[in-house]
């Protein structure tokens, strides 16, 4: 229940918060607040103003549950639609909303019309040709972008397994975080996240490449299709967008150069520093790690050019581990049971109302699964799945032989009579 006083706020909201609120300290400028946020530099003063007034109340805004004024009626982008796919099927949006006007008095905008058109797929989106290579400036403040990766290498020079070093660095900066796994994958990403804003709190955005791992790339349901989806989403990026973190995806290697110097200089430096300590196992290896990046980042890292710090507080301990890890729903059987991995489940919780149709499962970093509702954690056990019964197979059907009387059987009597009499 809602109680009287309270502000019902989002991760997005807590971002934002976060900016304006290092702004009006001084900590960040204006200028780079409006482009961090988006918004204009108006818009942004605007918020501060509000922000000293009302506190984090002014910076909601004032017509959230409240459906849009300019937002069309369905029966309108049905007429829209049957229009142009009898009259303007071959034309672009612009011509298209120019003809609309011009031609059938309807008034729509050109980014309404392309959004609707691509959504009915009616529109292809063209992309334009890659622009060429050129160097990028530093971001301004801590935490506003991380770039991550991860490195294939022999780290233990032999003297042990062959591991993976996921790296953080961040782009303002060069303040480095980093852990050994045995691969990359979701799990190593999710859990070198999970301890990453344990230490540092939620950065503004991450820079990350495009492996499976991290950009999804399979079919969408017809769930997702009808949520407006684009794309499949990986696991990885659908816990950062829900935790209203931005991901970028690198074109190439040579767009995220900063983690990619940083292995560069760490398959050097690292090693020799690993080979010296006698390090030969992962524990050991991230052992040496947490007494090494210390005197590294105070040796290597620079100074932001801006003061402030971008890094969002973090969602509870118990929230953060939901967020973080690999979810799959299941659909619930009328006894209460589940199948998931090829194993049945019976759930032991029982339901005080609604009984959902599906019940989500989670695979955390910390190696447990977890069956949900919601935000509640349902209690089951592993049962054994009764045997399907085959119907028993019918006996194959002799063939007999036909039977034949016997020759003075009672039924051979009659005919044997007529031939006596026809011989006579």
């Amino acid at each position: 229940m809602k109680q009287e006083g309270s502000i019902q706020v989002t991760q997005g909201d807590l971002r934002r918060l976060k900016v304006i609120e290092q702004t009006a300290e001084k900590k960040l400028r204006r200028r780079r607040a409006a482009e961090l946020l988006e918004l204009s530099l108006r818009q942004v003063i605007r918020l501060v103003k509000r922000f000293q007034e009302e506190g984090l109340k002014g910076l909601i805004h004032r017509l959230r549950g409240r459906r849009s004024n300019r937002k069309h009626s369905q029966d309108f982008e049905q007429q829209v639609l049957k229009i142009y796919r009898k009259e303007y099927e071959d034309f672009g949006p612009t011509l298209a909303q120019e003809k609309l006007a011009e031609r059938n008095k309807i008034r729509i905008g050109r980014e309404t019309l392309r959004q609707l058109l691509i959504r009915e797929k009616l529109w292809e989106v063209l992309r334009k040709g890659s622009k060429h290579r050129q160097w990028r400036e530093r971001k301004a403040c801590f935490g506003e972008m991380i770039q991550v990766d991860g490195s294939h290498h022999d780290w233990l020079e032999g003297r042990g397994p062959e591991l993976v070093l996921m790296g953080y660095i961040d782009d303002a900066a060069s303040e480095v975080f980093a852990k050994f796994y045995d691969y990359e994958g979701t799990m190593p990403a999710m859990d070198s996240f999970y301890r990453y804003s344990k230490r540092y709190g939620l950065p503004h955005s991450i820079y990350i490449d495009r492996l499976n791992a991290y950009k999804g790339s399979g079919k969408l349901s017809l769930e997702e299709e009808l949520a407006g989806g684009t794309r499949k989403k990986s696991q990885f990026e659908r816990a950062l967008e829900e935790l209203e973190v931005n991901v970028i995806h690198a074109q190439s290697p040579q767009a995220k150069g900063r983690i990619e110097r940083l292995f560069r200089t760490f398959q050097d430096r690292l090693i020799k520093e690993m080979r010296l300590a006698g390090v030969k196992t992962k524990e050991e290896a991230n052992e040496f790690l947490e007494r090494y990046l210390p005197k590294y980042n105070r040796r290597f890292g620079v100074k932001a050019r801006e003061e402030g710090d971008l890094h969002r507080h973090a969602p509870g301990e118990k929230k953060l581990r939901q967020v973080l890890s690999i979810q799959t729903k299941r659909a619930l059987k009328n006894d209460n049971t589940i199948r998931h991995e090829n194993k049945c489940y019976q759930i032991l919780t029982r339901w005080n109302g609604h009984r959902p149709k599906q019940v989500m499962m989670q695979e955390r970093i910390n190696g447990g699964l977890y069956a949900t509702d919601g935000n509640r954690e349902l209690r089951y056990r592993e049962v054994m799945e009764p045997s399907r019964r085959l119907a028993p197979k019918k006996a194959a059907r002799k063939l007999r032989k036909p039977w034949h009387p016997p020759v003075h059987h009672p039924w051979r009597a009659p005919l044997q009579a007529g031939m006596a009499a026809k011989a006579a």
